[in-house]
């Protein structure tokens, strides 16, 4: 039971802090588990079976199916008639965000929801004259509720389900089952009900106005002191010179954003491009740096752009645009500068925000997280291959994307298909998830090439490594030992007020750590401590279970926070300022909606 302990407390350690990426700890953890054998009594074969746990593969399965629905482009559909019905009117704007998302994410994997639709509301609220910072927290918030809905609205419900099978066919007694589709659908109603009217009232009144509905990008990262035009003068010695070979200088923290030649005007990429007399060029620097390379050169100082319009006034399509970077992008662990992100897209990071931090300069060597925002110029075709790349989520609706839509018909039929067939008991969830995989291909819904981009990796490693850290709590003993702790204020409170602890701890769990790994911790205690007191064991891994699924304190607690973190010009304590509020509220809604549904008897 120590060396679990010790284990469970360096995984909290390091998934709090993000030493190494969550999935690299999970991994760790699970390696650990096995050379530690004789004392965590995790063999082998023990340790390597959240590979082939019913959840991994199920999780599996719904990111593929959730891909193959993006590539119709039906969300992107409904996004866009929720604009055309919502225009400037805010209220309807916001109505129309949490309708929308919740619903939908109750049948698609809620992530890539939230990934699909943060273009579209960024534009709707530009477009509506709406502060982002009001529509993109409902977004995410939304999504998470939604997620309640079903078993498939996210990884953590299917996690929880497989979990509380294992420990009912190991303890008998506790009466556990997996949980079938709509098993708790009629408490998720009741739960996206009274999370959607606090965010129409209590909630947009909190969330402030980051940024404002009319700035622009240029003003809203405060550019205007890092952007310069310069004019090359006759008796310049960068004449001759390539753009690389003059400013290519990693010390001086120079980037050539545009070459102006006799009203002609040049773009990426610009490195072999030489300088001649009265070139203008356009510099992404300090004011600093600025100043000695136009007294070393001799250049003059020409202004510079002081709004987006300004960067590329006869433009159509936007050239400046945010780029949120999701999990499993290539760029998260990589600096600017390892990943050539500027050589592969013909594009430059004018600004990076990173947890609520804007960098305006010196950003190429900071290592890019989940979540990170890059403030990207590019032309319009590079921006184009920046969209159709699942590696970033570009905050901007570009109309020229290309969608199947005429295979629409057949991914909602899929669909239903794998939803209706494990409600009616005809298959398991995790063998109609990938019939459905396999339907998608058979009807050109995916192509087999996409399968394997389609998965978010570090979430299936995620799983496979966490799940043995579970087994390793109940063979030890240590849930049991937990759960007995735990069991000990059913002296001074009643079952639901134990059920309210467990709530309530699993959700400030859940804001440090990944909510897959606080069900996988939570739940064997759970049970343990509903056994020890004599109440429904179902209905304290149901809070356990619903706690997870709404992380709404901290933007690190939940993946969808970290999507809306950047484009919304959020600070760490908005989220804190907004979702304390709703998850007290809803720690209350859950725990006695749990108690009228399900009751705490045995």
């Amino acid at each position: 039971m120590l060396a679990v302990f010790a284990l469970i407390l360096l995984a909290l350690v390091l998934f709090a802090t993000e030493w190494l990426p969550i999935d690299v700890t999970a991994i760790l953890i699970m390696v650990l588990l096995m050379v530690l054998e004789p004392w965590t009594r995790i063999s082998p074969q023990e340790g390597i079976s959240g590979f082939a746990s019913p959840a991994t593969i199920t999780v599996l399965a719904m990111l593929i199916l959730s891909t193959g629905i993006n590539r119709t482009g039906i969300v992107q559909l409904l996004g866009r008639k929720m604009a055309a019905f919502a225009g400037t009117d805010r209220r309807k704007q916001l109505a129309a965000t949490i309708g929308v998302t919740g619903p939908v994410s109750g049948f698609i994997n809620n992530t890539p929801v939230v990934a699909i639709l943060v273009p579209v509301i960024t534009d709707l609220a530009h477009e509506g004259e709406t502060s982002p910072s009001k529509l993109l927290m409902p977004l995410s918030f939304a999504s998470m509720l939604g997620g309640t809905l079903t078993l498939i609205g996210t990884s953590t419900n299917i996690l929880a389900s497989d979990i509380a099978a294992q420990l009912g066919a190991e303890t008998p007694g506790l009466d556990l089952f997996a949980f079938g589709m709509f098993e708790f659908t009629k408490l998720g109603v009741v739960v996206f009900a009274v999370g959607a009217l606090y965010l129409m009232t209590v909630g947009v009144w909190l969330i402030p106005e980051r940024i404002p509905a009319d700035d622009d990008l240029v003003e809203e990262y405060a550019l205007q002191e890092y952007l310069a035009d310069v004019v090359v003068p006759a008796d310049s010695s960068l004449i001759g010179q390539t753009v690389e070979e003059a400013l290519g200088d990693d010390d001086l923290d120079i980037d050539a954003l545009q070459l102006v030649r006799d009203g002609e005007r040049f773009d990426e990429p610009l490195a072999r491009k030489e300088i001649q007399d009265d070139d203008t060029l356009r510099l992404r620097t300090n004011r600093g740096t600025l100043e000695r390379i136009v007294d070393a050169e001799g250049l003059t100082f020409a202004g510079g752009p002081r709004t987006e319009d300004d960067l590329h006034p006869d433009e159509e399509d936007p050239v400046l645009v945010e780029v949120v970077i999701p999990s499993g992008s290539f760029l998260v662990g990589e600096t600017l500068a390892s990943s050539t992100f500027r050589q592969r897209y013909d594009a430059n990071v004018l600004a990076f925000r990173s947890r609520g931090d804007v960098v305006r300069d010196r950003f190429e060597d900071i290592s890019v997280r989940v979540g990170d925002t890059l403030l990207v110029q590019a032309p319009p075709d590079s921006l184009q291959r920046l969209v159709q790349n699942e590696d970033f989520i570009v905050a901007h609706e570009f109309d020229e994307t290309t969608y199947r839509s005429e295979k629409i018909p057949f991914a909602v039929a899929i669909i239903a298909g794998v939803v209706a067939l494990p409600a009616l008991n005809v298959l398991p969830i995790v063998v109609s998830a990938l019939a459905g995989v396999v339907a998608m291909v058979f009807t050109g819904v995916l192509e087999p090439t996409e399968l394997y981009s389609s998965v978010e990796w570090n979430v299936i490693f995620l799983l496979a490594g966490v799940i043995p850290l579970g087994i390793a709590l109940q063979q030890t003993g240590a849930a049991g030992v937990l759960g007995n702790l735990v069991a000990s204020t059913s002296t001074l409170l009643p079952p639901i007020g134990v059920l309210w602890v467990f709530y309530l701890a699993t959700g400030l769990l859940t804001s440090v750590i990944s909510n897959n790994a606080s069900v996988v911790l939570m739940i064997p205690v759970a049970a343990s401590t509903a056994q020890s007191i004599g109440a429904n064991a179902f209905a304290f891994v149901l809070a356990v279970t619903f706690a997870a699924s709404t992380a709404f304190m901290t933007p690190v607690g939940y993946q969808t926070n970290l999507f809306v973190y950047g484009p919304g010009g959020y600070r760490f304590s908005d989220f804190l300022r907004v979702g304390a509020p709703l998850q007290f509220l809803l720690s209350i809604v859950t725990v006695l909606g749990i108690a009228f549904f399900w009751g705490l008897s045995p």
